[in-house]
């Protein structure tokens, strides 16, 4: 699979360590004697995050092929290349960062989709790790489209019909010689037989960058009665406040679907998935998510966006694009808690999902929580400085079942050992009622700990 021996070598000895287990990295997030985690397998000096989940067993999903590779954008032993190549026909749509100075893969994407046939007929997807080339000007776009240029000799297709992403260091621009060198031996792997799962799983492991485990979701469902295949991979750890960060997504399935349904339905679901986590507020410039749909599958094609035979389709979607969502937080740089942050009794959704995010990125709350402090002052800051509608008389916090505040002001039932204890916990709930109106918001978060200071010190070296 691997175009890469290093690569392979490391797949060989992970699967050698669990025997006959199904998933081939499971050994890799599992934590070692005494609890203390095991080496990342994306780059040294990085530990797996105490919250990690295993890779799941991925299903194939027709119409796709996945190859990687090492390229060499990272100095040590790993693959860092990674190309998805579909079946003829297939459709394509995405959402991107909103960040004012967008990476050159990003400006690619974004200009090839939005033409006037634009993800009719989407043949390949190449990502790169290790460079984000973004803030590279033309020398950028020029590295761009001679990546997908190469690309599309080899596959026989048009260079508007290759995808692009990069991740890594900003303001150094790609080095497209790298990827052309490696992509004998990436078409090669393409055509080996391969198993779906392990295709996915390494496709996980190669768009990683300050990550510590590889991201992937599987789920199923049927159009008018023929079963669909959704798998996805996503990669993200820190500069990740996702406004469509340094966060990457991209999901497959064999579903045929048009285009401007794809769009509306990765719009629908990007809202209350990717676009409701936050690890550090920062928003990167190589933002991408990107879902196909290779057709393969035989069902019926959807070329309307009210559809209902999509019903079931839209929720397994969903489904996908919120587990990712998760994985990204749970391997929040230096994360110790995974958060959720409700906010409900707004005046409307969009005002409980600001004030959802003030919550959840305040650096103070964050600290808190990672200090294991209910510290219930720390959320009326984050709430009061908005200037969304809260009624001060009616505030009421909870941190899961146990009540802080209530009615502005400190809850009499308040038990500080019972607190203490919840805030132990590796999975906390904090839930504000601003008494304004009836609507609510769901934001995921992390702890801020100070790991993430030495991560982000030690970024460049």
């Amino acid at each position: 699979m691997n175009g890469s021996g290093g690569g392979r070598s490391t797949g060989r000895k992970i699967e050698q360590a669990i025997g006959k287990a199904l998933d081939p990295l499971a050994s890799a997030l599992k934590p070692k004697s005494g609890g203390t985690p095991t080496a990342a397998p994306g780059k040294p000096g990085l530990q797996v995050s105490p919250l990690a989940v295993p890779f799941p067993k991925i299903g194939p999903v027709g119409g796709v092929q996945i190859a990687t590779a090492r390229a060499g954008f990272y100095k040590h032993e790993r693959d860092d290349l990674t190309v998805f190549r579909f079946a003829r026909g297939t459709t394509c749509a995405g959402v991107f960062t909103r960040h004012k100075i967008g990476s050159a893969p990003v400006d690619w994407c974004r200009r090839h989709l939005e033409a006037a046939d634009g993800g009719s007929d989407v043949r390949a997807l190449v990502i790169n790790a290790g460079c984000a080339n973004a803030f590279t000007g033309k020398a950028g776009a020029d590295a761009a489209r001679r990546t997908a240029s190469e690309v599309a000799k080899r596959f026989g297709c048009r260079q508007r019909d290759v995808m692009l992403a990069s991740t890594g260091v900003i303001g150094v621009v790609l080095d497209d010689r790298k990827i052309a060198a490696r992509l004998p031996d990436v078409e090669a792997a393409l055509d080996a037989d391969v198993p779906a799962g392990e295709q996915w799983a390494r496709a996980g492991l190669g768009i990683m960058t300050t990550d510590t485990f590889p991201k992937g979701s599987y789920a199923e469902a049927r159009i008018d009665g023929v079963k669909v295949r959704i798998a996805g991979v996503a990669k993200g750890s820190g500069m990740i406040a996702p406004d469509m960060a340094t966060m990457l997504a991209f999901i497959v399935t064999d579903a045929a679907i048009a285009p401007p349904v794809l769009k509306a339905l990765l719009g629908l679901h990007v809202r209350t998935t990717f676009n409701s986590v936050t690890v550090d507020g920062d928003t990167s410039t190589n933002d991408t998510c990107l879902l196909f749909a290779t057709g393969a599958s035989g069902a019926a094609r959807i070329g309307r966006v009210g559809d209902r035979r999509l019903k079931e389709f839209s929720a397994a979607l969903d489904k996908v694009m919120l587990d990712l969502a998760h994985q990204l937080v749970r391997d929040g740089e230096g994360a110790t808690k995974f958060v959720r942050v409700t906010v409900e009794g707004a005046a409307s959704p969009a005002s409980a999902r600001k004030l959802a995010k003030s919550i959840a990125d305040s650096p103070l709350v964050k600290t808190a929580l990672a200090g294991e402090d209910a510290n219930w002052g720390r959320v009326v800051m984050a709430v009061g400085k908005t200037d969304e509608p809260v009624s001060k008389e009616r505030l009421a916090i909870r941190f899961g079942p146990h009540v802080a505040a209530v009615e502005g002001a400190p809850s009499p039932t308040y038990d500080e050992a019972k607190m203490s204890a919840y805030m132990k916990r590796a999975e906390i709930d904090v839930t504000v009622d601003v008494g304004m109106g009836r609507a609510s918001a769901t934001v995921w978060t992390c702890d801020l700990t100070k790991r993430y200071v030495e991560i982000n010190g030690d970024y460049r070296s």
